[in-house]
């Protein structure tokens, strides 16, 4: 059965101890009110509403998942009472603007929350998570009235917003998409804007039609009759599920509807619909054949959030294991019984058992860091008054982002399956939950970007593109921490294995730069191997600072207690010792190069007869 206890002790540390959040958030304005009191009552108000209304519910509504008929769906038993104790505790405006009735709270306070949800209730968390997205484009760039119209009620969990983007013939080319947009003659009557007619077919839409609200706001991507061709022909438009009257209040139905939903791996009970916009009335936001650059506005935080995803699921997976292999018990430990009294020992003294465990345990509470560092410096890019500050902030989130993304889910999956293996067979029969971590965390690798593409926009966008310069930006982030380093005996092999891991990152990213210049292949065939490694760099950064806060905690006798320092840091050498030699091999992988992948021509795919 599923065991979870939201990591409120380990957020604690990262955002007090490692980055010293109620500080940052202090230095900006738009923070300076948020302390680390408020904080802690957020989180553990978070901990508290998604363990007690969402993780009961996650077992049921995976077994009897949303559900399509005529037209409509049904969420699965519980998932509308939740949804309504969530949004009148004002959770769904949790990070948005205050000035339409947002809390504008910071995201590297947020993606705590977040992964409270994640972890208790996938398929429930992405309904709110693709609204965050939605606000977060409409903030950046819809104009005023539908901001005033909109937002409000998007904060208060009245409307759900979802992001129509992927088309049937298209997926990450949204420059083939074929959904047009019609100008019409007269303005909206309640908007006072243009009118636009969409009409097409968008699939893969988290949320598209539900029984959680009255009313779906979409924003869809749709080409106007003078589009450039591609990319820059895309245009971003609101499309409210049903149209407003002069009070705006849902009225008469617009002409979007659901066609199906998807059946699906995992996340069943979050409904992944077909839509069908058959000359459906909608308004522009940004500017027209600027659709693109709206998205991508809001791409980076959803990639975070979905990142995030493979942490909650991979911490729920954990917790719940280990739950069981307390009671567990299998065989004599190696050196001789353990436990006696008992017919044999529980299953966490056998050493491969414990590999698996601490394998888990290291990516959820790096990746843990990692999500706020991210979120930290999305800060810094939104609020920040230092237009350097800022600048440095945007290299990093742009650096970081597909990295956070892909390695966040790819790991987060990793640890639900190491967690299933642990309970060995009972891991694979329903009722333990086990299998359903898995499920659920699979797809996390696969949307808003699958892992693949994650990877190719690192080395293609993010390292040639720029010649590096986002790599040398963020050699100069550990080159700080690594300058402020002493000779504690504590932390020194941290810092060590730090100056290693980023020397290897800029003389890996040098060569690679050079050999693409030659040879385009280059890229795709070191991309994920990259990516991985650009990741044990960033992991080595965090695991220094984790380090040097966990030595001072146990000097100055800090809030976490002395277990907790020494646990950390026991687990800061597991992941320098067993994990962090791994980029060796990813070295050697990206310098291997192109030449076996490209040896086989298209025919040799073909199954021999």
């Amino acid at each position: 059965m599923a065991k979870y206890q939201a990591p409120l002790k380990d957020s604690r540390f990262i955002l007090n101890e490692v980055f010293g959040a109620e500080d940052e958030w202090a230095g900006m304005s738009a923070t300076e009110e948020v302390n680390a009191e408020l904080a802690e009552a957020i989180l553990e108000e978070g901990a508290r509403v998604t363990q007690a209304e969402l993780l009961p519910i996650n077992l049921s509504g995976d077994a009897e998942g949303a559900r399509f008929e005529g037209g409509k769906v049904t969420t699965p038993k519980g998932f509308k009472e939740a949804y309504r104790v969530l949004a009148e505790g004002g959770w769904m405006g949790l990070g948005g603007n205050p000035e339409y009735g947002g809390q504008g709270m910071p995201k590297m306070l947020t993606v705590a929350f977040e992964e409270m949800l994640y972890a208790t209730n996938t398929s429930f968390a992405l309904y709110p998570a693709l609204n965050a997205g939605a606000c977060l484009a409409m903030d950046s760039h819809a104009p005023e009235a539908v901001k005033r119209m909109f937002l409000p009620r998007m904060y208060a969990g009245d409307w759900l917003g979802t992001m129509c983007l992927t088309e049937p013939h298209c997926g990450t080319d949204l420059g083939m998409i074929r959904t047009r947009a019609e100008p019409l003659e007269d303005n909206d009557e309640v908007l006072d804007l243009p009118r636009y007619r969409i009409t097409g077919t968008k699939i893969w839409i988290t949320g598209g039609e539900h029984d959680m609200v009255e009313n779906i706001v979409h924003l869809v991507l749709a080409k106007l009759p003078d589009a450039p061709e591609g990319t820059r022909g895309i245009s971003l438009f609101l499309v409210s599920k049903h149209l407003l009257d002069g009070n705006g209040e849902p009225a008469e139905a617009n002409a979007v509807s659901c066609g199906s939903i998807e059946h699906k791996m995992g996340i069943k009970g979050s409904a992944t619909c077909v839509m069908n916009f058959d000359g459906a009335e909608g308004v522009l936001i940004g500017e027209p054949h600027q659709g693109l650059a709206a998205m991508f506005t809001m791409m980076n935080y959803e990639r975070l959030s979905i990142g995030l995803q493979g942490l909650g699921l991979g911490e729920v997976a954990y917790q719940s294991a280990m739950d069981f292999a307390a009671e567990r018990l299998q065989s004599r430990a190696p050196k001789g019984a353990v436990a006696p009294q008992k017919p044999a020992d529980p299953i966490l003294v056998h050493p491969d058992v414990r590999r698996m465990a601490l394998e888990a345990r290291t990516w959820n509470e790096t990746g843990r860091a990692f999500a706020v560092l991210v979120g930290q410096q999305l800060d810094r890019v939104k609020y920040h008054a230092d237009s350097e500050v800022k600048a440095a902030a945007d290299d990093l989130v742009q650096f970081l982002t597909p990295v956070a993304k892909a390695l966040l889910t790819d790991r987060g999956f990793d640890a639900t399956v190491m967690a299933q293996q642990l309970y060995g067979g009972n891991g694979y029969c329903v009722e333990w939950g086990a299998e359903q971590y898995v499920r659920d965390a699979r797809i996390a690798m696969i949307y808003e970007g699958t892992n693949g593409i994650q990877a190719m926009d690192l080395v293609g966008r993010k390292l040639c593109r720029n010649r590096g310069a986002y790599v040398s930006r963020f050699a100069m982030l550990v080159r700080d921490e690594l300058s402020a380093q002493n000779d504690d005996g504590d932390t020194q092999c941290f810092a060590e294995a730090c100056q290693q891991e980023l020397e290897r990152l800029e003389r890996v990213s040098e060569q690679l730069i050079a050999r693409a210049q030659d040879n385009p292949d280059e890229l795709g065939a070191a991309a994920s191997d990259f990516l991985n490694l650009t990741g044990l760099c960033v992991y080595s950064y965090l695991w220094l600072r984790m380090a040097r806060a966990a030595a001072r905690g146990l000097k100055e006798k800090g809030a976490c207690g002395e277990g907790f320092y020494r646990r950390k840091l026991a687990l800061g050498n597991y992941f320098v010792s067993r994990i962090l030699p791994r980029a060796v091999a990813l070295e050697a992988q990206v310098a291997a190069g192109s030449a076996s992948l490209m040896a086989f021509s298209l025919e040799d795919f073909t199954p021999e007869q």
